[in-house]
């Protein structure tokens, strides 16, 4: 039987594109949905105004519930958490009392470590971590548009918590997702780090889209960091697909050529990056390892530079 009823409660946490796209999609389904965010002024205009979303089978207008965390009360189902990934800590620490009764917590958050956060807080083995490939964008402050394709791999970050996969699965599936479940989770983590270390961390450096990288010197760069990430992965008995990861690169780069990476987005808009969750967390695990990562190291110390000195210039 499942462990989630037919009108699940769920509580999803970061009201950016994705979270706003899943609450949307989720209310959409009958399912018992709050969306929690820090913004006042955004969650008031969603709770009055519902979620405007834009998709593959037309325009509609979705009404959700909004809150700050302290307003939301146990019970609930599952805790899915969309925040940035330096986020992640205060943000779980913001839903703490809602792990009183033992709920499913989800991370599809890019990056690696989120999952073990979420663990800290709503134990091990009710945690599941995946990715998602979907492309979601915010056109208002609720207003979402998403085209094409929404494809979700999940998984448990341990075998207990593996048995909850499925049903989460069906869930998302129902809600338009095409949600499939993992029997290696940490591969296609880590996979999905080694994509994004290899192009984000360029492109914000370089202030270029990815056509910008599409030349010798950037796929040389890029490709290097794919395979520092392999070897840290296979330190830690992760086995990666090495060159299916580069094709996918490359893929990116000639397909793609008009995108801007999310952290060169982070750069325009004078905000804090993933890097710590992405190239850094690479670097460290692999001086934990002592496996060298010097590409990694010297793109996390560049972007950490830039950082600084564009927070500094709008501060």
């Amino acid at each position: 039987m499942s462990f989630l009823s037919s009108n699940p409660s769920i509580a999803i946490v970061g009201a950016g594109a994705m979270g706003c796209l899943f609450a949307a999609r989720l209310a959409e389904q009958g399912a018992d949905t709050v969306l929690i965010d820090i913004d006042r002024e955004r969650l008031s205009a969603m709770a009055r105004d519902g979620i405007h979303l834009t998709d593959d089978t037309g325009a509609r207008t979705v009404p959700v519930r909004a809150a700050l965390a302290a307003d939301v009360a146990a019970p609930v189902d599952l805790v899915i958490l969309f925040t940035k990934g330096l986020h992640s800590a205060a943000a779980i620490s913001s839903v703490a009392h809602l792990a009183v009764t033992n709920p499913i917590a989800l991370t599809l958050q890019n990056g690696i470590g989120n999952a073990e956060l979420l663990a800290a807080g709503f134990g091990e083995d009710r945690v599941l971590l995946g990715t998602a490939h979907v492309p979601a964008d915010l056109t208002g402050p609720a207003s979402i548009t998403t085209k094409g394709f929404g494809h979700l791999d999940l998984g448990g970050l341990t075998d207990t918590a593996q048995a909850f996969a499925s049903d989460v699965a069906s869930l998302l599936t129902r809600a338009g997702f095409a949600a499939h479940v993992s029997q290696d989770i940490n591969a296609t983590v880590w996979e999905k780090v080694a994509f994004n270390a290899a192009l984000n961390a360029i492109g914000m450096i370089c202030q270029v889209p990815n056509e910008g990288v599409d030349n010798e010197e950037g796929r040389r760069v890029a490709i290097n960091v794919v395979d520092e990430t392999v070897r840290v992965a296979t330190a830690k008995d992760i086995a990666l697909d090495r060159d299916r990861i580069v094709a996918t690169v490359l893929a990116a780069l000639r397909d793609h050529g008009h995108h801007k990476a999310s952290m060169l987005q982070d750069r325009d808009h004078g905000r804090q990056t993933e890097i710590e969750m992405i190239n850094g967390a690479i670097a460290r695990e692999g001086a934990r390892l002592g496996v060298p990562t010097p590409v990694c190291d010297t793109l996390t110390d560049l972007v950490r530079i830039i950082e600084r000195s564009c927070l500094r210039s709008i501060g």
